[in-house]
């Protein structure tokens, strides 16, 4: 549903139905913000997702998962990087089923604003291949020390399954974009 003349998209799922959006544009580089206001109450069972993906059979993808919960949990933040079509992502087992009861659960997104370069029909919006440093100034931008050892302080209190370290997944070796120097 579209609710205050445009500035607002809400989604809803029920035990029948769910629903999805995409932008008009597809885009080759960029930086894109997008607000979320997640399932209220009881949500278990459902997922609320910010993702990009290119397209094709054998596609990649970088996925923003928010999993339902238990009223008053906190919710789980689920990231995924993935190429070729290829990986599952970590469900908890499952221990915790959707009470549809409590549906239609709605999520619901404002303010997308994309500064990126759109590519259309071949070709891309920007000039080079290089944000211009006005308009691009994130493309550079680093964590410095301080927020390097928050970023660790969180994995190492709240990440609670890294599948670049899952060795019964990958019997044979991680694949090339997870191997880190």
């Amino acid at each position: 549903m579209i609710l205050n003349n445009g500035d607002v998209l809400t989604l809803s799922l029920d035990k029948s139905s769910g629903s999805g959006f995409q932008s008009k544009n597809e885009y080759l580089f960029g930086k894109i913000d997008m607000q979320l206001k997640l399932v209220p109450g009881n949500s278990a069972g459902t997922v609320t997702a910010y993702y990009l993906s290119s397209k094709g059979s054998t596609w990649d993808e970088i996925d923003f998962m928010f999993l339902g919960n238990l009223s008053k949990d906190p919710y789980i933040l689920h990231t995924n990087v993935f190429s070729q079509g290829k990986d599952d992502w970590a469900t908890m087992g499952g221990l915790v089923k959707t009470d549809w009861t409590q549906a239609p659960f709605t999520a619901s997104y404002r303010n997308f604003n994309a500064n990126a370069c759109v590519w259309s029909n071949g070709a891309s919006s920007c000039k080079s291949d290089a944000p211009s440093s006005t308009n691009g100034a994130w493309f550079s931008q680093e964590l410095d020390s301080t927020s390097q050892q928050r970023l660790q302080w969180v994995r190492k209190n709240y990440m609670i399954y890294n599948y670049c370290t899952d060795d019964n997944r990958f019997p044979q070796g991680l694949p090339p974009e997870y191997r880190m120097s």
